[in-house]
């Protein structure tokens, strides 16, 4: 019996972890090891990696197929702990996933989008999804976020946008959507659901930076509650598997085939997958489900209290709850801290520059408008209050007269600019050309501020002198360029004249 076909979990499951008990049962029994990894649990590894990472981690590092704990009498620990995580999720089917959320994001691509076919995707997405149709050969069209000019912020898509795109592009099967976005900005999911499935449109929602949605009543409702099709859930950001580790949800829908998505992670997925990634994923389940709620009570208590002790600080504004009703917000995660740090005069690169040199903070992302903090499920109290005044000293210490601008996308980056489908683009033969020259050109590149991983160019788009100048103010104002060749912009790939 498959994952897939193990009778739903009850609640009181949950409080287990099956393949977490499994793997600790193997690595601490003493067996005789003679097979993979290397290290044999510990004795054959550096000191220097035993010392830092300590022999139990050493120990539980198994490979995959190993018996009574991935194969044997179905459903084995590992099926069990899939199945607990999707009665969880209220899914149908969930994957445990190794590559991060971006290995969901390239599966979906194979499975719903394979050569040819056509795809709505929110230009906002992060890279995964383009990469995903570059293997897929999928045809994208884009529909544009709503956006906030004044911050330089992209939100969700809203209801209307999606019918717009949708109906531009009939063909399109499948659209590929974001909530919430890095700055914890929730869309209208259920409208969303709503009008992709009135054209039998399957609706992916990478939900990402939400792996904790639906566990608490002050937060946004899970994606997948909401009508989405698939969901992915980057697990680490929030909840607090290991790095690397996430979660693909697909709903109780005919819209999506479970098989295919399986055959598409086969394809992608390592045939020596980390035990520790895996288990570190069903114990993060179980925390979720058992003592998520009282967990994120506690957090979110202590988030607004720094949000109120922030609200002090002159020149800082924190963005939250006020965006609610904005188009493309829904709702707001409160495990996110969005600073507005324009009226301190520095940009949010300045204040995280010198909290880091300071007090050694490290927020999550800068902009030239904003500074982010990602809170964990279970983020300590006493480290949020001395935040807020490490930045109300920092602030008095660094503030400048007058306010800072936005760094503001072109408008036609937001909109669908594609000429040549991405797969065509990225393997086609390129020619290598100074940016100044490129204009006009078509990009083999797919280029990202990083953070947040979201493109401001895609292989197939051409490119506009508005894109070429808004990467250089982006390598000018600090962001580092994820996916460019050339990281300083110089030059640029593109597609080679005679096969644009």
């Amino acid at each position: 019996m498959s994952a897939a076909e193990t009778p739903a979990s009850g609640p009181s499951e949950q409080p287990t972890a099956p393949y977490l008990d499994a793997v600790v049962g193997y690595g601490f029994r003493g067996p005789g090891r003679f097979h993979v990894p290397g290290h044999k649990g510990g004795p054959g590894a550096d000191p220097g990696l035993r010392h830092a990472l300590g022999d139990s981690a050493l120990a539980i590092d198994i490979p995959q197929d190993v018996h009574g704990v991935d194969i044997g009498p179905s459903p084995s620990p590992f099926e069990r702990a899939e199945a607990l995580a999707a009665d969880a999720y209220g899914a149908a089917r969930t994957w445990f996933l190794t590559n991060g959320a971006t290995q969901g994001n390239h599966a979906l691509c194979l499975a719903l989008a394979p050569q040819g076919a056509h795809v709505v995707a929110q230009r906002n997405s992060h890279a995964s999804v383009v990469d995903g149709l570059v293997l897929s050969g999928g045809l994208p069209s884009f529909v544009a976020p709503s956006y906030d000019e004044e911050l330089g912020m992209a939100h969700g898509v809203t209801p209307a946008a999606l019918d717009a795109a949708l109906a531009a592009d009939p063909d399109a099967r499948v659209a590929f959507l974001v909530s919430p976005t890095y700055y914890g900005m929730a869309a209208d999911v259920a409208a969303l659901a709503e009008v992709a499935h009135r054209r039998d449109v399957a609706l992916v929602v990478d939900q990402s930076w939400g792996p904790h949605f639906g566990f608490h009543p002050d937060l946004p409702e899970s994606a997948l509650r909401l009508g989405a099709d698939a969901v992915l859930t980057s697990t680490h950001k929030i909840v607090g598997s290991l790095t690397q580790s996430a979660m693909l949800h697909v709903a109780p829908t005919e819209r999506i085939d479970p098989a295919s998505v399986g055959v598409a992670l086969r394809l992608l997925r390592s045939t020596s997958p980390s035990s520790l990634l895996m288990a570190s994923l069903d114990a993060a389940r179980r925390q979720l489900a058992v003592h998520g709620e009282a967990l994120l009570h506690e957090t979110i208590a202590a988030a607004r209290a720094t949000r109120e002790k922030l609200a002090t600080t002159p020149g800082i504004a924190t963005i939250g709850e006020d965006f609610v009703g904005r188009p493309g917000v829904a709702a707001y995660d409160p495990l996110r801290l969005v600073l507005d740090t324009r009226g301190t005069g520095c940009t949010g690169y300045e204040v995280a520059d010198a909290l880091r040199n300071a007090y050694d903070v490290q927020p999550e992302l800068a902009t030239v408008a904003t500074m982010v903090c990602v809170l964990g499920m279970g983020q300590p109290a006493d480290a949020l209050v001395r935040f807020a005044g490490d930045v109300d000293e920092i602030v008095k210490r660094i503030s400048k007269p007058g306010a800072v601008q936005a760094l503001v996308r072109p408008p036609e980056a937001l909109h669908d600019t594609m000429v040549v489908a991405p797969r065509d683009a990225f393997l086609g033969r390129s020619d290598v050309v100074a940016l100044q020259d490129a204009v006009g050109r078509i990009s083999c590149e797919s280029i990202a501020g990083y953070p947040p991983g979201i493109p401001a160019l895609l292989p197939g788009e051409r490119i506009t002198a508005d894109t070429a100048a808004y990467l250089r103010d982006l390598v000018t104002s600090g962001a580092r360029l994820h996916g460019a060749a050339d990281p300083t912009i110089a030059t640029i790939h593109v597609l080679a004249e005679d096969l644009a």
